[in-house]
C-alpha cells in the first residue's frame, strides 16, 4: 500500500506542474484564438467591400440595359451616367464587340487597360470576372462582364478595393508580414510582403494565418502574421499568468500531499486492465450521405470492466498518453480489429476502419512495424486502414512525424488530422505532414440549424480541403438539418448520432451487411431542398 501511496504521490507531483509547463500553450492558443477572430474580421471587410463592388458593377449593367435597351443612343449614355454618378466603385463602363471594336464608353477616351487573368464564372450569375490593371491605378481593379448576345458585351471596371488602394497595409493588419488577394484560380491579383507567387501555405516558421473569403465572388484574401510579433505584445499577460500557474501547482501539489498522506486511494490499473483485455473497441459507422451506404467507421477504445461498467475513454485517454500506455494499448486495440473485422473487410474492400493515434506514437516511430506486423498478412487491407492524428499535444519534431506518415502511406494507409480547427493543427501543418482526410470537429457542425444557416467558417474549411485535395469527414451529425446541409456543400462522409453511436462489433458487421449489400442507391431518404436543387 506505501509503494502505491509513493506511485500516485510521483504522479501528482508531476501533474502539479503541468499548469506551468502548459502555460506557454495556453496562452497561445488563447491568442491565436483572439488575434485570429481580430484578423478575420479586418480580412472579411476587405473581402466584403470587394463583394459589395463587384455585384454593384453587375446591378449597374442590368440597371442600364433595362433602362436603356438600345445600346450606345442618347438615351442609354444618359442613363448609364446616371447611374455612374451614384455608384461609389465602379470607375468605367465599355461597351463592345467580340473583336474588341469598342461602341461606346461612359467616360470620355478609350478606356485603356492591360487583362491580368482569365475570365472566371461567378456561381450563380450569368457574368464573368477578371483582373485587369489600369494606368495611374497602383491597384489592380475587376473587369466584370456580361454577354449581351454572341457578338456584344458589356464591362464595368471597379477598383479592388478602397481600403488597399495604395497597396499598404489596411487598419487592423498592419503587423501582417503578407498579405495576398487571389482568384479562385490562383490568379494572384496583388501582394503585400512575401514573395510574389507564394502562398502563405508554403512559407515557414510560426505565423498566425487566416484565409477570407468573398462570398460567391471567386476570390480569397490570405494574411499572415508572424506569431512572435503578435505575442511581444502580450508580454506582461505571459509574465502574471506564469507566477498564477506556480502558485497554483504548489497549491495543488501542497494539498495532494495531505489528502494522500490521510486516505489510501486505489490505483488507477490500466496497465492490468489492458493486459486483461479490458480495453475494447467500439466503431462509430461513418456514412456516406449520397448513397446511404457504410464508408467505414472510426474505432473508439471502451474500458469494460468484469461488472460489466464501461468507462469512457475521456477517463482513461489522457493518463495513457502520460504514462506511456498508449501505445500497447493501441497494439492491443488493432489486435482486436483485425479479429473483428477481417471477414467483414474482405466482403466489403472498399470499407475504412479509422484507428487514432497519438503524439507518443510519433516519437515512438515503431508504429509503422506494428501496423505491417499485425495487417500484413490479414485480410484486412493496408488500404482499409485509416490513421488518425489526434491533437491533444502538438507532433513536435516534424521530421519524426514526417518519417511515420509517409511509412504508413508507403503502405497504402491513409492519414487522417481529427478534430481539425479546434487543436494544435492548422493548414499549413496539415499540408507539411502530406494529410489524406481532414476531419471537421462538431464544433462546426453544431450551429446548424437549417439551410438558411450561415455558416463561413465551415464553408471555408471544407472550400480549403478541396483546394488541399485531401479527403473530408465531417464528425458530430446530430440531425437531418446538419447532414442535408454538408451534403448541399459536397461533404459525403460523416458521423455522428443521427446515424449511430459507437457500438459493439456485432452491431456493426449487422449494419455494414444490412446497407452495404446489392448495389449502391441511387438516392438516400435525406430529401434533397430547393438550394440543393438549384446547386445541382
Amino acid at each position: 500500500m506505501q509503494s502505491r501511496t509513493n506511485t500516485i504521490l510521483l504522479i501528482i507531483a508531476i501533474l502539479a506542474f503541468v499548469p506551468i509547463l502548459a502555460i506557454g500553450f495556453v496562452l497561445d492558443g488563447y491568442i491565436k484564438n483572439r488575434e485570429s477572430s481580430a484578423l478575420l474580421r479586418s480580412a472579411n471587410e476587405i473581402s466584403s467591400e470587394t463583394q459589395t463592388a463587384v455585384y454593384e458593377a453587375i446591378d449597374l449593367m442590368q440597371a442600364v440595359l433595362a433602362g436603356a435597351p438600345s445600346l450606345c443612343t442618347p438615351s442609354f449614355m444618359d442613363v448609364l451616367y446616371l447611374s455612374m454618378q451614384r455608384s461609389s466603385f465602379v470607375r468605367q463602363v465599355v461597351v463592345k464587340n467580340q473583336l474588341g471594336v469598342r461602341y461606346c464608353e461612359a467616360l470620355g477616351g478609350a478606356a485603356v487597360y492591360d487583362t491580368l487573368s482569365e475570365e472566371l464564372s461567378i456561381p450563380g450569375r450569368r457574368e464573368t470576372i477578371s483582373a485587369v490593371r489600369m494606368p495611374g491605378v497602383e491597384a489592380p481593379a475587376l473587369r466584370v462582364t456580361f454577354q449581351i448576345d454572341e457578338n456584344k458585351s458589356i464591362s464595368a471596371f471597379v477598383t479592388v478595393n478602397h481600403l488597399l488602394s495604395s497597396m499598404g497595409l489596411p487598419l487592423g493588419l498592419q503587423d501582417a508580414s503578407m498579405l495576398r488577394m487571389v482568384f479562385a484560380d490562383g490568379t494572384e491579383l496583388f501582394s503585400i510582403g512575401g514573395t510574389k507567387g507564394e502562398s502563405f501555405f508554403e512559407s515557414s516558421g510560426d505565423y498566425l494565418k487566416i484565409v477570407s473569403l468573398a462570398g460567391e465572388v471567386p476570390l480569397r484574401l490570405e494574411v499572415a502574421v508572424p506569431f512572435s510579433k503578435i505575442r511581444a505584445r502580450y508580454a506582461d499577460l505571459y509574465i502574471w499568468m506564469t507566477i498564477i500557474a506556480c502558485l497554483f501547482s504548489a497549491s495543488i501539489l501542497f494539498g495532494a500531499i495531505i489528502i494522500v498522506r490521510k486516505s489510501s486511494l486505489p490505483s488507477f490499473d490500466l496497465e492490468h486492465a489492458i493486459a486483461r483485455g479490458e480495453i475494447r473497441p467500439y466503431y462509430q459507422p461513418i456514412v456516406d450521405i449520397t448513397t446511404g451506404r457504410i464508408y467505414g467507421c472510426e474505432m473508439l477504445a471502451r474500458w469494460v470492466k468484469e461488472n460489466g461498467e464501461i468507462i469512457s475513454p475521456a477517463a482513461f485517454i489522457e493518463y495513457a498518453e502520460i504514462s506511456g500506455l498508449a501505445i500497447p494499448m493501441t497494439i492491443c486495440l488493432m489486435e482486436a480489429v483485425r479479429k473483428d473485422m477481417e471477414d467483414i473487410c474482405a466482403a466489403n474492400p472498399d470499407i475504412k476502419i479509422s484507428i487514432n493515434l497519438f503524439e507518443g506514437h510519433f516519437r515512438d516511430g515503431s508504429v509503422v512495424d506494428d501496423v505491417q506486423a499485425i495487417f500484413g498478412d490479414s485480410k484486412i487491407n493496408l488500404r482499409q486502414l485509416v490513421f488518425e492524428i489526434t491533437e491533444r499535444h502538438p507532433l513536435g519534431d516534424d521530421v519524426q512525424a514526417n518519417s511515420v506518415i509517409t511509412g504508413l502511406q508507403a503502405m497504402g494507409c491513409k492519414v487522417a488530422m481529427d478534430d481539425v480547427g479546434t487543436g494544435h493543427s492548422n493548414l499549413a501543418y496539415i499540408q507539411s505532414l502530406g494529410i489524406d482526410i481532414i476531419k471537421i470537429d462538431k464544433v462546426f457542425i453544431d450551429p446548424i440549424i437549417d439551410q438558411a444557416t450561415t455558416m463561413p467558417i465551415l464553408d471555408s474549411l471544407i472550400s480549403l480541403a478541396k483546394d488541399l485535395k485531401t479527403g473530408i469527414i465531417a464528425e458530430g451529425v446530430e440531425n437531418e438539418e446538419q447532414a442535408i446541409y454538408l451534403r448541399s456543400k459536397g461533404v459525403k462522409n460523416v458521423q455522428g448520432y443521427l446515424f449511430s453511436p459507437a457500438i459493439v462489433p456485432e452491431q456493426y458487421i449487422k449494419m455494414v451487411e444490412a446497407l452495404n449489400s446489392g448495389a449502391p442507391p441511387k438516392q438516400t431518404n435525406l430529401e434533397l431542398t430547393e438550394s440543393e436543387k438549384a446547386a445541382a
